[in-house]
């Protein structure tokens, strides 16, 4: 398979992914906590490529822990999750900065952990993008009534006798390894922006919550494959390319809502 066929091949599961995750960020308010996550895992990929091992791995590693000790954080009274968020994004990302430049010499492919590139991904990087989108999608699948329960009625899911923290965990777990996943083809900057900016489009479009993953996954396909094609056409930056289509489609979106009557957007 051709490095293009590749790039295609991860970005449409992405674009997938997207409909899952990336709802999930959205419906929860979790944009800032997946920002964070995908910029504190720097530090997993730095020290696995110093020792020579996989970045992915590092990368996974370090977000598992990180998922853990935002869950912990966000638990102390008068804290919240946001907090919780900023405070490893810092930490994670100086921890970062600081290892790369220790290691300079040691060729640590600092601007790779950033931005990625679709066009440089490896035949286990889709793989393992593949094994998240479907390890992903059968755990929504049996939680997903619970998890949907917890979004829109946290007191409600609390009366009813539910523990919140089994829930907080799964889907910390789930934006965790679709961040992770994103990383080799689009980085920990851009990301964020694959994974929430179909969502947020979707969101836009529709008022009914059962059609907003399918919206995604369709917009995040469409988007990752003209980017790439753009890249291609004009000779631009893949990861970048593959970013500003995903934002176009955000804002096309949110003018759609300004414009449509109400009553269609009530109906889609």
């Amino acid at each position: 398979m051709t490095y293009f066929a590749l790039a295609a091949l991860e970005l449409v599961l992405l674009g997938l992914l997207s409909g899952l995750a990336g709802t999930l960020i959205v419906l929860r308010r979790r944009s800032f906590f997946a920002v964070a996550l995908s910029h504190a895992t720097f530090p997993g990929g730095v020290i696995f490529a110093v020792l020579g091992w996989n970045l992915l791995l590092g990368q996974a590693v370090f977000a598992l822990l990180l998922v853990l000790v935002m869950t912990l954080l966000a638990r102390i009274p008068g804290q919240g999750r946001q907090v919780a968020s900023g405070v490893v994004l810092s930490l994670g990302f100086a921890l970062g900065t600081l290892l790369a430049s220790l290691n300079s010499g040691l060729g640590v492919p600092v601007e790779a952990l950033l931005v990625g590139s679709p066009l440089g991904v490896s035949p286990g990087d889709v793989l393992t993008t593949a094994i998240v989108l479907v390890v992903t999608a059968a755990v929504l699948a049996v939680m997903r009534r619970r998890i949907l329960f917890h979004t829109f009625d946290p007191v409600g899911f609390a009366a009813a006798g539910f523990r919140a923290w089994p829930v907080e965990l799964v889907v910390s777990g789930a934006v965790a390894a679709a961040v992770v996943a994103a990383m080799p083809a689009v980085g920990a900057i851009l990301g964020v922006a694959v994974l929430i900016g179909p969502a947020a489009a979707a969101r836009a479009l529709t008022s009914r919550i059962e059609r907003i993953p399918p919206i995604a996954a369709l917009l995040g396909v469409a988007g990752g494959l003209v980017g790439l094609w753009a890249s291609r056409e004009f000779g631009i930056a893949a990861g970048g390319s593959v970013g500003l289509v995903m934002t176009a489609i955000f804002v096309v979106s949110l003018a759609i809502r300004a414009i449509a009557p109400r009553r269609v957007l009530k109906s889609a």
